[in-house]
């Protein structure tokens, strides 16, 4: 059986949407466990009218945690609430998973919007994710594994903040054998892009680093604050960060890096290639 574990926290919009995806499918041994952190609209009414069973939550890691232990198959599949599955993804995505004979898997995306540039973000996110799986395992909204391993690995780390999903697949990986299968895709929604596109492309970029170089995120540095708020004020992944936070998060990183460059210099540099970067791909006919 598979077990198909979803966090949430006010996702009244996106829940049915991802909820009426996994019902069509034709592959059917699936349970359904919502992990839910309090939320304040329908979340959990929907949920209930789709038969899921519902568990507490939390942070992300931790709701994937509790739902895991809830779970009877032996295979878990880790969504975002604001996913939406292609009709036969799962057969298509098990199958290749045992093909490959794989412990532990991500997929491609393709984000639910006609503007061309979202095109490209796939291209670079499934080409980069390709390319690293052999050495720096990358996957996120998606994630498939088996329960043993899961259980090996003694699950998420709860204490990281943002990132948990990246160090999870990087610790499964040493214990089991990871994909990534670039030839299937799921679909997610744009709400992640919904503001200062050159804010989150850097917030990512520094997050990348910062797991990279300097290790799991386990400070609120980059003001991560996880749930779809009820007055959409707040769209949940990575909240907009203003100038002084931004600054503060520059000289951070710095630090940790040992790098004797002021920060408001490294910012005045780094900022404006940023925005630069994306003035330029955004006039790219896709």
């Amino acid at each position: 059986m598979l077990s198909i574990i979803i966090p949430t926290l006010n996702e009244e919009e996106y829940l049915p949407i991802l909820l009426r995806s996994i019902k069509r499918q034709a592959y059917k041994d699936y349970e359904i466990i919502i992990a839910d952190a309090g939320s304040a609209d329908r979340t959990l009414e929907i949920a209930e009218k789709y038969g899921c069973k519902i568990t507490d939550g939390g942070h992300p890691g931790r709701g994937r945690n509790i739902g895991a232990k809830r779970a009877k198959g032996d295979l878990l599949l880790f969504l975002d609430a604001d996913a939406e599955l292609p009709r036969k993804f799962l057969i298509r995505f098990l199958k290749e998973c045992e093909r490959r004979r794989l412990d532990i898997a991500g997929c491609a995306l393709k984000i639910k919007s006609r503007k061309k540039i979202y095109r490209l973000i796939e291209k670079l996110y499934s080409s980069y994710f390709t390319s690293t799986q052999k050495f720096y395992p990358h996957a996120t909204n998606c994630i498939f594994v088996e329960t043993s391993l899961h259980e090996t690995i003694g699950g998420f780390d709860e204490k990281i903040l943002l990132g948990e999903d990246f160090m999870y697949v990087r610790a499964a990986a040493k214990k089991g054998k990871f994909g990534f299968i670039s030839n299937i895709y799921f679909y997610a929604s744009p709400r992640r892009a919904e503001g200062d596109m050159t804010k989150l492309i850097i917030q990512y970029l520094l997050a990348e680093g910062h797991m990279t170089f300097i290790g799991p995120i386990r400070s609120d540095i980059f003001k991560y604050r996880f749930g779809h708020s009820v007055t959409k004020k707040n769209r949940g992944v990575i909240s907009w960060m203003n100038d002084k936070e931004m600054g503060e998060l520059y000289a951070f990183i710095l630090r940790a890096l040992k790098k004797d460059v002021p920060s408001s210099q490294f910012k005045n540099i780094f900022t404006p290639r940023i925005k630069t970067f994306w003035k330029r791909i955004e006039k790219i006919n896709i």
